[in-house]
């Protein structure tokens, strides 16, 4: 008894699982008799055969268990591999923001040997000046939802400092703790290719103001009148813009191209354009073509804008009746569709060579009756506004 006692207490697994298998073969229905002499051969061979299927049940079984673990085994080495040779970092934060864990390539982001990173916080790497953009994320990190993104600057174990693109989702384990997965990208070249953009583009826009004030410069010189009109319908164009809620680039390119919106003109003889008496109808068909002039001397003028396009269009008419080219709709650019309405109501409010200004309320009178028709409605709906709520006039000459 003494020695059963000690032999239970050092079992070992493969004891215990012997006696485990014949508890449950004696809770079988078949019994091996006692006395095997009384047997018949039928009932030995029935036995025998028994005992060899539930062997090859067991050899079967072992053997889809071993191709199992292999499969299993194979499968984790893929996902290893794949999770350490990512291009892309990727690390696990507990709830305290500490890391758990990190493949290979967030080692490398960091200058730092992956087992180092361990238990360090991630604010460890993080710019100083740009750690409120991670706390404001981390607070949502660990509650369910959607994943979160940011961008800021993180520091390598040696000061260097680059651009990174953060994205990280809450994970709960099977143990219900939840994790942050942490994704890091460096994103300092897409960040350096955006400044050289910006900068690029700004070159670009102080060259064509440039190129634009020499041609405003030209019309002054060359027909006072078109220069002051161009000036006053711009500014209204930029307060309907502005009251429609357009983006500021959007505005931008409007100024630049109602700025000189009837450059054109320049190809029209100046005797016609400062005629003081009603124009014969092939001398209006002449100033017609300022339009078409216009984007034939501004279509090869680099621009962050389509400024030739909208000159070019500022006279069609939203129902096709327009010139030059009887564009309607959706065809027509909505800067243009801006331009236009600046360009009647200022046209119509202020003097011309050939008549006195018929006035402010005539000019709104006449967009008002043809909003939808000729003129773009809601761009008739912020011009109206603009003078009659938000007290809008035009410069005195």
């Amino acid at each position: 008894m003494k020695t059963s006692c000690m032999g239970s207490e050092s079992e070992t697994p493969a004891i215990a699982l012997r006696r485990r298998a014949e508890g449950i073969a004696r809770g079988k229905a078949f019994r091996i008799p006692e006395d095997m002499e009384s047997l018949s051969v039928e009932a030995a061979r029935q036995m025998l055969h028994e005992l060899r299927v539930h062997q090859i049940e067991l050899e079967m079984q072992n053997e889809e268990l071993r191709r199992a673990q292999a499969e299993l085994d194979a499968s984790r080495a893929r996902y290893f591999d794949l999770y350490d040779l990512a291009p892309m970092g990727y690390c696990t934060l507990n709830e305290q923001g500490l890391i758990l864990e990190a493949n290979l390539m967030a080692a490398s982001l960091l200058g730092v040997a992956r087992g180092a990173l361990v238990k360090q916080p991630l604010t460890r790497f993080i710019l100083k000046e740009d750690q409120d953009i991670y706390y404001l994320h981390r607070k949502q990190l660990f509650e369910p939802g959607e994943p979160q993104a940011c961008e800021l600057r993180l520091v390598k174990m040696d000061g260097t400092a680059f651009w990174a693109r953060l994205e990280a989702i809450n994970a709960p384990d099977a143990g219900g703790t939840p994790p942050g997965r942490v994704v890091l990208i460096d994103i300092t070249a897409r960040k350096r290719a955006d400044e050289e953009l910006q900068q690029t583009l700004e070159s670009l826009r102080k060259a064509v103001s440039t190129t634009i004030q020499v041609m405003i410069s030209a019309m002054e010189t060359r027909d006072p009148y078109t220069a002051g009109h161009q000036i006053r319908s711009t500014d209204l164009a930029r307060a309907i813009a502005t009251e429609m809620g357009l983006p500021q680039e959007k505005i931008d390119g409007i100024r630049m191209a109602g700025s000189i919106h009837d450059i054109g003109k320049l190809s029209i003889p100046a005797e016609i354009l400062s005629k003081p008496t009603k124009l014969l109808e092939i001398e209006f068909s002449l100033i017609k073509e300022h339009a078409k002039r216009g984007y034939e001397i501004l279509k090869d003028v680099e621009s962050p804008w389509p400024l030739a396009e909208m000159v070019y269009q500022h006279h069609e008419r939203m129902d096709g009746s327009g010139y030059p080219r009887g564009l309607k709709g959706e065809e027509i650019l909505m800067e243009a569709r801006i331009i236009a309405v600046a360009d009647v109501v200022e046209s119509m409010a202020s003097h011309r060579p050939y008549r006195a200004g018929l006035g402010i309320d005539a000019a709104l009178e006449e967009i008002e009756k043809n909003r939808g028709t000729l003129y773009d409605e809601a761009v008739v709906n912020a011009c109206l506004r603009v003078f009659r709520e938000k007290g809008y006039r035009f410069a005195e000459r």
